[in-house]
C-alpha cells in the first residue's frame, strides 16, 4: 500500500514522499482495518513532520505513517467486532496518510447519515478536543461570553459551533478577511481581526465591557488574553499553533492580579489516562451532530491523492486554510454530502 512514512524529520514539505508498505495487519482483537478514502490534515501534521512537537522527543520517532484523521470502509475486523466490513467510520489515529489504517474499534464512529467520507474525515482528531476544552475543562454554559482564538481554523470552527450549541455568546480571532467570512459561517457573534494592534480592547467591547468569561487558546495568546478576561475567568491552553512548537511564556503575577484560572487540556492525554471521559465527549459530539449543531466546514482547495500532500501541507503552513483540508487518498465513488 502507499503512505507518508517519515523516515527521518523533514525541513521541507517537499521532501515527503510515498512510500510502498505491506498492509497493516490486525495484531490485537480490538484492532479494525480500514480503507482509507479521505484523510484530513491538523497543524500538529506539521510539527510531526519536521520534529518539532513535544511528543517527537518520545512518543512519535521515525519511522512512523503521517497523519492524524480519517474517514473509509470497514475492511476487517475481528469476529467480535461491533464494526463489520464495509462499515463507513471515522476516527483518529496516527498513520492516517495511507491507503489503510488499522485502529482501535473504540477510536471508530460511524459516519452520520448524509454526510460524505470528506464530510467526517475531519472530525476524529479535532471535534473532540474542542468539546473537551470548553466543557470537560472550561465548564462553560449558557449565557456566558468566550473567546475562540483562530476561529477559522480547524479546531477554531469546532469550538465556535460547540460553544453556540451550548448558548454561549462567541467572540472569534482571526488573522484575514477571508476568515472573518469563515469565522461568521460558523456561527461567531464577533469576530475580530488579531493582526490588527490593540484587537485585545475589541474584545472587551464585543464583552460589553467586563471582558469574556472563558478563553479558548490554540495559538499561544494567554497573555495578550489576560487583558480581555473577566476577573477570575478562565483560560483554555489548548496549543502553541502561532510559535510553531514553541511555548509562551507568561509573567505569573498578571494571572495572580487577574485571579485568572489558566487550565491545560491534552485530548490524547486525558483518552489514556480517562477513557470514561472520552466515551462521554462522543456522547454528548454525537447529540450535537445528530441535532445539527455541529457540521464540517471544509477548505475549498481540493487534494486529490496522497502525492497532494506536500501541498496541502505547504499551504497549511503558509496559512491558507481555513477550516479543515481533506485529501481524497482512495479513488473510490463515494456519497455526496447532502449538508
Amino acid at each position: 500500500m502507499k503512505a507518508i512514512v517519515i523516515n527521518k524529520f523533514v525541513t521541507s514539505y517537499r521532501d515527503l514522499t510515498v512510500s510502498n508498505l505491506p498492509e497493516p495487519t490486525i495484531l490485537d482483537p480490538s484492532g479494525v482495518l480500514i480503507t482509507v478514502n479521505c484523510a484530513a490534515l491538523n497543524f500538529v501534521d506539521l510539527l510531526y513532520a519536521r520534529g518539532t512537537h513535544q511528543n517527537n522527543a518520545s512518543l512519535v520517532r521515525p519511522p512512523f505513517t503521517l497523519g492524524l484523521e480519517f474517514a473509509g470502509t470497514v475492511s476487517s475486523a475481528a469476529p467480535r467486532s461491533k464494526w463489520k466490513v464495509g462499515d463507513r467510520v471515522f476516527g483518529g489515529a496516527l498513520g492516517a496518510f495511507a491507503e489503510k489504517i488499522v485502529a482501535n474499534e473504540q477510536s471508530l464512529h460511524a459516519i452520520p447519515a448524509g454526510w460524505s467520507f470528506a464530510d467526517a474525515a475531519g472530525l476524529g482528531a479535532t471535534a473532540p478536543v474542542s468539546y473537551g476544552a470548553l466543557v470537560e475543562r472550561g465548564r462553560l454554559k449558557a449565557g456566558e461570553t468566550v473567546l475562540v482564538h483562530a476561529g477559522a481554523g480547524g479546531l477554531g470552527v469546532m469550538a465556535v459551533q460547540i460553544a453556540k450549541a451550548l448558548g454561549a455568546k462567541v467572540i472569534a480571532t482571526v488573522g484575514s478577511g477571508e476568515k472573518m467570512r469563515v469565522a461568521r459561517m460558523a456561527g461567531a457573534d464577533v469576530v475580530v481581526d488579531y493582526s490588527v494592534e490593540g484587537w485585545e480592547k475589541a474584545v472587551v467591547v464585543a464583552s460589553g465591557g467586563e471582558g469574556v468569561d472563558v478563553v479558548f487558546d490554540t495559538v499561544g495568546l494567554v497573555g495578550k488574553s489576560l487583558r480581555c478576561l473577566k476577573h477570575g475567568g478562565r483560560v483554555l491552553v489548548v496549543g502553541f499553533a502561532g510559535s510553531y512548537g514553541g511555548v509562551e511564556k507568561v509573567a505569573m503575577n498578571r494571572i495572580l492580579l487577574k485571579q485568572a484560572q489558566v487550565i491545560g487540556y491534552r485530548y490524547g492525554e486525558t483518552d489514556r489516562r480517562a477513557p470514561e471521559e472520552t466515551k462521554r465527549v462522543w456522547s454528548n459530539l454525537s447529540q450535537m451532530i445528530s441535532n445539527g449543531f455541529v457540521k464540517p466546514i471544509l477548505y475549498e482547495e481540493v487534494y486529490r491523492g496522497l502525492e497532494d500532500i506536500p501541498r496541502a501541507l505547504k499551504d497549511l503552513d503558509d496559512r491558507k486554510v481555513w477550516g479543515k483540508a481533506i485529501v481524497h487518498v482512495s479513488p473510490l465513488k463515494e456519497l455526496k454530502s447532502n449538508l
